[in-house]
């Protein structure tokens, strides 16, 4: 018993970024142990998920035919099941809506420890996974002596794994009864109708309480426009009602990872931190040299926004 069970994301029809950060997360985990790395794909359109996630490191894709969209009796039980066939040291699961509604249901039916929100993961005599509390001051690193152990972790922490394989997949016969079920979606509605998921973008402009005045935002949104962004914001921005919900990265919105993060007039709390740092470059402008963004930012510019945006959007132009 030494290899891992993951369990892939999606969600309307496409697969979630967070699937292919949980294939390196597993597989680091797999290595760890000296075993095989399985990935689970669950409902929908199960054959093209396999297909997107045939990458390296994979030892085999099993799918599990039924439903289009997540159910919650579907994914606990079919986890389960799958858990039961393969007898995994470890299964993995996201941290995401989704994740956190059947995660707790697969440790209860198999009977085994949970560790959530996971952000770093390792085996010596025993898992040892990473914890962030106290809104991501504080870093805690939990030994679990049980095995096996269910294990939700958390999007942005670990690289996305995207090189493709050939990978063998095999269908899971589990019988699903749709009709027996408590539990099915009956619809979906947009946060922000129409408007962009900041999840995936590539390019992040990211405005924060330096900001001063609502009516500054054109500023931002007029670099926005020039460099092809994508404009996010920190709690406050939000919480004034200045920008909607499904705009706001940090522990309590949205965790990012694109390849580029400009944070303006922000000043680096953890919980934003907590949920941008995994940007591939970040670069910060702040007035204040002692900024906490500047101790996880690339480039770092010290100077009142008012005077370096405008410089840029001329630069860009």
């Amino acid at each position: 018993m030494s290899d891992v069970l993951a369990v892939a994301d999606h969600r309307r029809g496409a697969v979630r970024g967070v699937s292919f950060e949980i294939v390196r997360a597993g597989r680091e985990l797999a290595d760890d142990l000296g075993g095989d790395l399985h990935l689970a794909v669950i409902a929908g359109d199960v054959d093209g998920f396999a297909d997107r996630l045939s990458l390296a490191g994979v030892d085999a894709i099993h799918t599990v035919e039924a439903g289009e969209e997540f159910n919650h009796d579907l994914y606990a039980g079919a986890t389960a099941a799958l858990f039961e066939e393969l007898a995994p040291t470890a299964v993995l699961m996201p941290n995401s809506v989704n994740g956190l509604d059947y995660a707790p249901a697969v440790a209860n039916r198999l009977d085994v420890p949970l560790v959530a929100d996971a952000v770093d993961l390792a085996y010596d005599d025993g898992l040892e996974a990473t914890r962030e509390m106290y809104g991501s001051k504080v870093e805690t690193t939990v030994e679990v002596s049980e095995e096996p152990v269910a294990v939700t972790v958390r999007s942005g922490e670990w690289a996305a794994l995207e090189e493709r394989a050939d990978v063998p997949v095999e269908a899971f016969e589990y019988e699903f009864d749709e009709s027996a079920s408590g539990a099915r979606v009956q619809g979906f509605e947009e946060v922000g109708a129409g408007d962009v998921d900041i999840a995936d973008a590539e390019f992040l402009v990211s405005v924060g309480r330096g900001i001063e005045e609502e009516e500054n935002l054109e500023l931002i949104e007029e670099l926005v426009e020039v460099t092809g962004a994508t404009m996010s914001s920190s709690r406050p921005i939000v919480d004034n009602g200045w920008l909607p919900k499904n705009r706001q990265v940090g522990q309590s919105g949205k965790q990012v990872t694109p390849d580029v993060y400009l944070a303006i007039g922000i000043s680096g709390a953890v919980q934003h931190v907590a949920g941008m740092k995994g940007a591939e470059t970040i670069i910060a402008i702040n007035t204040d040299p002692n900024a906490p963004i500047f101790d996880i930012a690339d480039y770092g510019i010290v100077g009142d926004l008012f005077d370096v945006v405008p410089a840029l959007i001329e630069e860009f132009n």
